[in-house]
């Protein structure tokens, strides 16, 4: 894999990788009755996700990465599963709230993962990091008090849900390191593709959707992909101060896309989300100027 060395080459990198996950709200918002075809949408993007993270790995390894599949272990299957969870509950939360709400609780995965960290991995907890995670645990709060609307607050609890799927896949590669990282992608693709194909079979739906929303489907889980691949490339010399406030790309950019007038959709967050999400983005600049000391290196190499 291509190894950008120099930071001012893997920052934009980086960043251009949040730009792609940033174009998946507004994806979703062009899917045709998307709350009706939750299934169908997962079974496609885990399908799309899958063929796509094999085929850059082939490229990559040749066959070799198929010995990828025979060292995943426990971690990867917890890892992989978490995923698929994430990717589940992801298209149930927005399509049930806004995109602002769900993509703020994914802002909060940083203080998830810490918290998990401590409770499984015996990771230390420092009190500035407590600071931010209570301040956005602040932020929540005001986003659940603003979204007590039936569908709007079911949204807002499977956002933290995706958030949380997102922190077990993170916590499961500090677990076991050694674990490889894009076959446990790979593996939360396929797992959404046979839990949404048991759910189509047993609620006697059918498999594919209209020609406009396969193509969408599809869309997204090649714009997850692109963005993977960028940012495996671009983030293995950035430290993790650096790359949490990164992560911010693809928050600004998704509520961004989904609310400017001329792309079409124009939804307007709510004053209790642009407070809440005032408090979430103070936490992860806050959490990212106290790490900044570290020099961690957390990409997906």
């Amino acid at each position: 894999m291509l190894d950008i060395k120099d930071p001012k080459v893997a920052i934009p990198v980086v960043l251009i990788a949040g730009l792609f996950w940033s174009f998946g709200p507004y994806v979703v918002r062009h899917i045709d009755e998307a709350k009706q075809l939750p299934w169908q949408y997962l079974f496609t993007r885990g399908i799309v996700i899958f063929l796509i993270l094999n085929l850059f790995l082939y490229l990559e390894e040749g066959n070799e990465f198929l010995k990828n599949y025979t060292k995943i272990g426990i971690s990867g299957a917890i890892g992989g599963v978490g995923l698929g969870v994430a990717m589940i509950t992801f298209i149930y939360s927005i399509t049930n709230t806004s995109a602002a709400v769900t993509l703020l609780c994914l802002a909060a995965m940083p203080f998830i993962t810490a918290l998990l960290g401590f409770l499984f991995l015996k990771e230390f907890i420092s009190v500035n990091v407590w600071i931010a995670i209570i301040i956005a645990a602040v932020g929540i709060i005001i986003m659940s008090i603003d979204n007590t609307h039936k569908n709007t607050f079911t949204g807002l609890v499977f956002g933290i849900a995706s958030s949380l799927g997102f922190s077990i896949f993170s916590i499961s590669l500090r677990w076991r390191k050694e674990t490889p990282k894009f076959t446990t992608v790979a593996i939360a693709g396929l797992f959404c593709c046979f839990f949404s194909a048991a759910m189509i079979m047993l609620n006697d739906l059918s498999f594919l959707s209209t020609g406009k929303n396969q193509a969408l489907f599809a869309t997204h889980g090649t714009l997850v992909c692109i963005g993977l691949i960028l940012y495996s490339i671009g983030s293995k010399n950035i430290p993790a101060a650096e790359l949490t406030l990164l992560s911010l790309t693809e928050v600004i950019g998704g509520i961004f896309w989904v609310w400017i007038p001329i792309l079409g959709i124009n939804e307007i967050p709510s004053q209790g989300t642009v407070i809440g999400g005032f408090f979430i983005f103070i936490s992860i600049i806050y959490y990212s100027l106290i790490i900044k000391t570290n020099r961690r290196f957390i990409g997906l190499n």
